[in-house]
């Protein structure tokens, strides 16, 4: 074959690829599109995923927000109601302080008028423990000028001291003391009997008196007492059983 037989042919395929190749060219165009529209679709969906995570956090913060914003307004309210509860208190307090002001004012008075009278009975009552019923009186009067000592501390002594003295009308003993006689003073023994008699006998058993109260004073008792006073004293200190006693009682003014 010649060189001319064959040119018609050489251009027609050259016409071909010449046509063909806009082609591949306009669809490598399109795939290229296509695949930069997919990367920036697929970029456009990150976004999307990651505005939308961030919207799922910020609402999650905003509910956690509302949450602690009721759950301050609820311990608001409370705080509130606990400070108008103090107020409250307050108020009571300042009002028991004033009339705490007032009743240890009052009770001052009170409290050195009841040790002058407890010390006046002492000294008007029969005479028995007369040292220590003195220094208790003593003690209450030192006490009651204690700065350190509180109002109610010195009210519960001066009522301790009336309840002592109260509790020797309902009480027997047997001790024994100086008695101040004729001469010089001697150590006896004292049967008290209540606040209703007072009795006496020498540590020899010898001397027996007992008090008078209309006379103020202790006068001489018959020997044949001596045995039921010994007996009260046996009983005064548990050493025997409680039994009658027949020993004389001085008889109140007045009385026939």
């Amino acid at each position: 074959m010649s060189l001319r037989t064959h040119a018609p042919l050489a251009v027609a395929l050259c016409g071909l690829v010449l046509g063909v190749s806009p082609a591949i060219a306009q669809l490598e165009e399109t795939v290229r599109l296509r695949k930069q529209a997919q990367a920036e679709g697929s970029a456009s969906q990150d976004r999307i995923d990651a505005m939308s995570d961030e919207t799922d956090q910020m609402l999650s913060q905003y509910r956690s927000a509302l949450q602690r914003i009721e759950a301050l307004r609820v311990y608001n309210q409370q705080l509130a109601e606990l400070v108008e509860s103090q107020e409250q208190e307050k108020i009571s307090v300042r009002s028991e302080i004033d009339s705490v002001t007032i009743v240890n004012r009052e009770i001052t008075p009170l409290m050195l008028r009841m040790i002058e009278t407890l010390d006046a009975f002492v000294g008007l009552d029969t005479p028995f423990l007369l040292d220590e019923r003195t220094k208790r009186v003593a003690e209450l009067r030192a006490l009651m000028k204690r700065p350190d000592v509180t109002e109610a501390e010195k009210f519960r002594r001066v009522l301790e001291a009336y309840q002592i003295e109260n509790d020797y009308g309902r009480s027997i003993e047997a001790y024994r003391a100086e008695l101040d006689g004729e001469g010089a003073a001697r150590e006896v023994e004292f049967l008290r009997i209540g606040r209703i008699a007072l009795y006496y006998q020498t540590i020899d058993g010898n001397e027996l008196g007992r008090w008078d109260a209309n006379e103020r004073r202790f006068v001489p008792m018959d020997a044949r007492h001596r045995s039921a006073l010994r007996q009260g004293l046996r009983m005064a200190r548990k050493q025997a059983a409680p039994d009658l006693l027949l020993l004389p009682i001085a008889a109140a003014e007045g009385s026939g």
